[in-house]
């Protein structure tokens, strides 16, 4: 399975804006791409959430609502 065809620096800055809801969350350290998700191993656990939020953030990251990130950061697995 290829690496990644996400920009990195996109999943990154998500973290960024999750960690407010949630400053467990912790700093990026790898991921991996599936059919409709990606799985982002942090420094304080593991969190999972679909491409199309990834891509968003690369587009139009003024568009994701913060009710948006408060419930993707409630799938943060420590």
């Amino acid at each position: 399975m290829p690496r990644s065809n996400l920009p990195t620096y996109a999943i990154v800055e998500l973290l960024i804006r999750l960690e407010k809801h949630n400053p467990a969350i912790g700093g990026y350290k790898n991921h991996t791409e599936f059919d409709e998700g990606v799985m982002v191993k942090t420094s304080g656990g593991s969190i999972e959430f679909p491409k199309e939020l990834v891509e968003q953030q690369f587009n139009n990251p003024e568009r994701i609502s913060e009710k948006v990130l408060e419930k993707t950061a409630l799938l943060f697995r420590n």
